[in-house]
């Protein structure tokens, strides 16, 4: 049997009986999490917020880090057993600081879900010169993985869940030019790689983890409604690539084909939470089951959501998932013992 899912050794669907309309209720049902503590970055707004209320309302304690805690703070309003911690992705001190106060309530961390991003932005780069979608939704989360390993650890079956992204198909991740220090920056390589990046970085850290009872998923939510995550992209990209008309609107019979945020979370939650992935690690999943590999088998058109399905080889190579792992711990100038 496979124990790691290097070249996609486990793309494969396992049958979970869930599909691309299931909702994160039926995803959790008859699931308890009462007692487990769980950290949702970017858990106050759109599939972040909707998989910490399922969290909540199944018993968990959930702790969000946050940018903007106000926002935060509204958001959550009236959610029991929820606690907002100010972090920031791009902030290397800010992720420490938030690390190590949790470290020190010596709590264990049975889940930790990589979720904030941000997507199609325009060139930035953070205190150190590094792109800020690489930033953001990659870095960061490595950082805070390896911050808070001890308390992964100390849960004896702990989950890391990378919110990636379909948008992993539009470009492998750049070895030589990262941060587009030595080429033309396009805002699309930048998210693809960043998100090819969190399914490698999945791979690699369920290799390395599982002995110690951790495992790592990475997961594609859908194409969903009512998010802000494409707050800045410029309307010419969405009228590229066929979604919406010339005066800015989405075509209505695009957006009925869209998920609705509850089955947005709902991959996030099977992939936190199922007992079918209790010998699995390492996968990429879609529509809460694994994912196939796309092997130019699949014809992928952006108007037609159910399309926008697969992982791509080489988001989850060996080789990829090694060289990225060294790479990511020479950027933050950090070592990584994930065993």
């Amino acid at each position: 049997m496979k124990n790691n899912n290097y070249n996609g050794a486990l793309q494969q669907p396992i049958g979970s009986g869930f599909n691309a309309t299931s909702t994160t209720n039926e995803v959790i049902k008859g699931i308890s999490l009462k007692g487990k503590t769980a950290i949702v970055t970017g858990g106050y707004a759109g599939i972040g917020l909707e998989t910490t209320k399922t969290f909540v309302q199944a018993g968990a304690t959930v702790i969000v880090p946050a940018r903007d805690i106000e926002k935060a703070k509204k958001n959550l309003a009236g959610l029991v057993n929820v606690e907002v911690e100010a972090m920031d992705l791009m902030d290397f001190d800010s992720i420490n600081a938030f690390a190590e106060k949790f470290l020190a309530s010596n709590r264990p961390l049975d889940l930790l879900i990589n979720n904030a991003g941000i997507m199609w932005v325009p060139l930035r780069r953070d205190a150190r010169g590094y792109e800020s979608q690489l930033s953001t939704n990659h870095l960061g989360h490595f950082q805070l993985t390896a911050r808070l390993w001890p308390a992964l650890k100390k849960a004896n079956s702990a989950r890391v869940v990378n919110v990636s992204s379909y948008g992993h198909q539009i470009a492998p991740f750049n070895f030589d030019d990262p941060n587009f220090e030595h080429h033309e920056y396009q805002t699309l390589l930048g998210y693809g790689q960043s998100k090819s990046a969190n399914n490698l970085f999945a791979v690699e850290l369920d290799a390395r983890g599982a002995k110690s009872g951790i495992r790592a998923y990475s997961l594609h939510p859908g194409s969903v409604n009512h998010t802000d995550l494409g707050r800045e992209a410029p309307m010419e990209l969405y009228q590229q690539m066929g979604t919406h008309d010339a005066d800015g609107n989405i075509f209505p019979e695009v957006e009925k084909k869209l998920k609705q945020l509850s089955q947005g979370a709902a991959t996030t939650v099977w992939c936190a939470t199922s007992s079918l992935l209790n010998e699995i690690g390492g996968v990429y999943c879609e529509d809460a089951d694994v994912a196939e590999l796309d092997l130019g088998n699949i014809e992928h058109q952006m108007s037609e959501p159910s399309t926008l399905r697969g992982v791509q080889p080489y988001s989850v190579d060996e080789a990829n998932a090694k060289r990225l792992w060294d790479l990511s711990e020479a950027l933050l100038g950090i070592t990584f013992k994930a065993g």
